[in-house]
């Protein structure tokens, strides 16, 4: 029978529905990239999350590899390109965290707003400043989305009942108008919007797309968002930009560089961490309790249907 081996934490749904399915599953969330490398000949499926990159080093050690099983959304730990040239089939989750990507981001948004991390801060050291913490309201005002994948739709649906207006771009996508968004140009999105959220993936067209160029052709001030990839955006050109007040605020679940030390170790750290209009989390927007175990079930039910030669 067909083996697959689990080399990071899944849910045990994943493994239960290949089980079912009459693979043997090895689940050895514990191992390194090293372990893997020295078993992966023995195994026709890999499971994964983001714990190391699954390059050609990995893919040329897997002999029998027929599929990489992604228990996430983004693909851009996984050279999707050299496996499609070796044969060996790719499948991911978005639709598992979706949901929990939507609602972490509408989260962001309404705290940077409403002033609440400020507010929290200075009640807890003594200030009593209620001028200095006067928000803005959501309604009225125009949420511009680039990516209408899974997650810019979940987005744009959450954001339904605050009565915005809600206009995306997506690069490769037409005719997606819907009773949630309107599709625009790039154009219209630097030209009209009071909030920017990203839900694109990592590629060499979206690395370092939010930079000091693209943010110079916003009509007004604006908010920005990125639950998607940290190196979509240019980090110190938020800074600059937060500083020259044409970005009101940024909610960053996810950076250039994570984890510790090297995340304290860039030269952009200290004004991040420092600046009072900068809402950070650990890049957790899509790892909530409930998507932990939706994104197996999917992954689950994608690998029944997969065709293996």
């Amino acid at each position: 029978m067909a083996k697959i081996l689990i080399a990071d934490k899944l849910h045990q749904a994943f493994k239960e529905k290949a089980q079912r399915l009459g693979y043997i599953v090895d689940d050895c969330p514990q191992y390194t990239r090293e372990q893997t490398i020295a078993a992966i000949h023995d195994y026709e499926g890999l499971a994964i999350r983001t714990k190391f990159r699954i390059d050609r080093e990995i893919m040329d050690a897997a002999g029998k590899l027929k599929f990489i099983a992604r228990a996430g959304a983004g693909m851009d730990n996984i050279d999707e390109d050299y496996a499609k040239q070796k044969g060996i089939a790719c499948i991911n989750a978005p639709e598992g965290n979706r949901d929990a990507v939507a609602e972490h981001t509408v989260g962001l948004l309404l705290s940077l707003l409403n002033n609440l991390r400020k507010g929290d801060i200075e009640i807890r050291n003594g200030i009593w400043d209620r001028e200095g913490n006067r928000g803005f309201e959501l309604k009225g005002k125009t949420v511009g989305i680039i990516g209408y994948g899974f997650m810019g739709q979940s987005f744009a649906r959450r954001l339904k009942g605050f009565e915005v207006n809600v206009i995306a771009y997506d690069k490769y996508k037409s005719s997606f108008s819907d009773e949630f968004v309107q599709e625009v140009s790039m154009e219209q999105i630097v030209n009209h919007s009071d909030v920017l959220s990203l839900h694109i993936p990592l590629t060499r067209e979206t690395r370092q797309l939010i930079d000091d160029e693209y943010v110079l052709h916003f009509k007004k001030p604006f908010f920005l968002l990125n639950t998607a990839r940290g190196e979509i955006v240019n980090t110190s050109a938020v800074l600059r930009a937060i500083n020259e007040g044409k970005i009101l605020g940024a909610g960053l679940d996810v950076l250039e560089t994570e984890k510790f030390p090297s995340l304290g170790e860039q030269p952009w750290f200290d004004d991040l961490i420092n600046s009072g209009k900068v809402l950070l989390s650990p890049h957790v927007a899509g790892w909530s309790v409930e998507s932990y175990r939706k994104i197996s079930e999917v992954l689950g039910e994608k690998l029944e249907g997969l065709r293996l030669s």
